[in-house]
């Protein structure tokens, strides 16, 4: 028979509270986004104001808050922290340590945290949605290989019309590889897109929709210029059909998609306020957070006074609640300026240089060298530098900019992929339009200036650049 024991054992576990929820969530906010965010919650709750000029007593005012409607939160975070000077650190990155490991990913030598928050809240483009297409469609290393070549050369609308065999040539490839390829990316959504022309793009939609029917493949085919003048009854006679059932199946075809990829278009203009500001002060770089626009909270003194009052049981548990509401929502917004300075002001101390210089002389760096420095997951660097600007002596640039993976040079030292990016568009602005250099030229002029770079990485980083292969950069004098 079976001993039964009762024991006792302690552990600690971290629960995913509301409250931490909502400090995350605010520390992933672009400015803007903060803003409505805070608009929305003063509109909702009484207890919150909005003042003009913070005081000293309204800081006073949330901790004495704090103390008399969280007295059971407080005592739980603080029975639960091992480390009192680990208090922070416990309330605001501790679940990402126990509760979620995401994927190391290997991007140019370096590792970078890809975070399920992060990628919502940022908008894909076409080139990066048809490259995760093509990394899940179960390509060999080979295929893989040659459909992002492919991928580089679709343009904006969702076309690939540089011809296969000027991309074979131009890439060590062979047309009908490249043909083999497409015929997969052409399968990728959005539909229509990798078409050369725009007879294939409705072809393709058609086949896609399951309605590549005779009819509508022949008038695909044969009739797309009736079919764009709306000519019902010229390809009626010519198919010897009846109108009607022609003007049907044209409808099929205007419901079509004439230029796939423009879903996925970026917007062009984008007008940035930035959250921080950067000033040099002698030798020195200053950090200055930048709190215009953003609303000052305080606590309503009135409702606060209410919970002392004679009020019944669900007034007096609506005002606490809300007050909860209200004090952890200034905690969040607290904590989430904080952490953007705490980031920018190590970004600066490893970025001296180009601050001083410029672009060229960007360091590599990952995150896990700021994480390191400030002493904060990796996670939450990566979520405080998303959608969040900084001004410097050199321009405005999103906090990301500053993570680059580094390229070996032959001095023994790296350069960060950015100052090679730019290295690459300087040369390219000054070679001659009537024999532009090609992608293996590129990787010799770079090699003469000491950086080590593979073909196939030029041609990955001219297309994030926007810039043509040499076959088409040539121009006829």
């Amino acid at each position: 028979m079976a001993k039964m024991s009762q024991q006792m054992r302690m552990s600690q576990t971290l629960r995913m509270t509301p409250q931490l929820q909502q400090a995350i969530k605010l520390l992933q906010l672009s400015r803007l986004e903060l803003e409505t965010a805070v608009r929305t919650e003063l509109d909702e709750n009484p207890i919150l104001e909005e003042t003009m000029d913070l005081k000293e007593e309204d800081f006073e005012r949330v901790k004495e808050v704090e103390a008399d409607v969280l007295p059971q939160e407080a005592a739980s975070e603080q029975q639960g922290a091992q480390d009192p000077q680990k208090q922070d650190e416990f309330e605001w990155e501790s679940y990402l340590d126990n509760q979620y490991k995401p994927p190391n990913q290997n991007l140019g030598g370096s590792e970078e945290i890809m975070n399920y928050e992060n990628s919502i809240s940022t908008q894909q483009n076409l080139h990066d949605y048809l490259l995760w297409q093509a990394k899940m469609f179960g390509f060999n290393e080979e295929e893989l290989a040659i459909a992002e070549l492919l991928i580089n050369y679709i343009d904006d609308d969702g076309y690939l019309h540089t011809p296969l065999e000027e991309i074979g040539a131009s890439e060590g490839v062979t047309a009908e590889e490249l043909e083999e390829v497409l015929k997969f990316v052409q399968e990728f959504d959005p539909p229509g897109v990798g078409a050369r022309n725009l007879k294939e793009c409705l072809l393709i939609q058609a086949r896609i929709l399951e309605e590549d029917t005779n009819d509508l493949v022949n008038i695909l085919n044969n009739h797309l210029k009736d079919l764009e003048k709306k000519n019902f009854e010229g390809i009626a006679k010519a198919m010897g059909r009846e109108p009607r059932e022609i003007y049907e199946i044209c409808q099929i075809v205007y419901a079509m998609d004439p230029k796939p990829g423009l879903a996925y278009a970026t917007p062009d203009t984008q007008y940035v306020t930035p959250d921080v500001y950067v000033y040099k002060v002698g030798e020195d770089y200053m950090v200055s957070l930048n709190e215009d626009g953003l609303p000052r909270l305080k606590i309503s003194n009135f409702y606060r006074n209410m919970l002392k009052s004679g009020d019944s049981k669900a007034t007096q548990e609506y005002i606490q609640d809300k007050l909860k509401s209200a004090v952890w929502l200034i905690k969040s917004i607290h904590q989430r300026q904080r952490t953007i300075y705490k980031v920018t002001d190590s970004i600066v101390k490893h970025q001296k240089e180009f601050l001083d210089k410029g672009a060229g002389f960007l360091k590599p760096m990952v995150l896990r060298d700021i994480a390191n420095d400030i002493g904060m997951h990796e996670s939450t660097v990566s979520r405080v530098t998303t959608s969040k600007y900084v001004h410097t002596p050199q321009g405005i640039f999103e906090l990301k900019y500053f993570f680059n993976s580094g390229i070996s040079t032959t001095d023994g030292d790296s350069m960060a992929s950015e100052s090679v990016k730019l290295k690459i568009k300087e040369l390219i602005a000054k070679e001659d339009g009537r024999d532009p250099h090609s992608d293996q030229k590129l990787v010799e002029l770079l090699k003469d200036d000491g950086i080590q770079i593979a073909r196939r990485t030029v041609a990955k980083y001219r297309d994030m650049l926007k810039i043509l292969p040499s076959s088409r950069r040539k121009k006829i004098m």
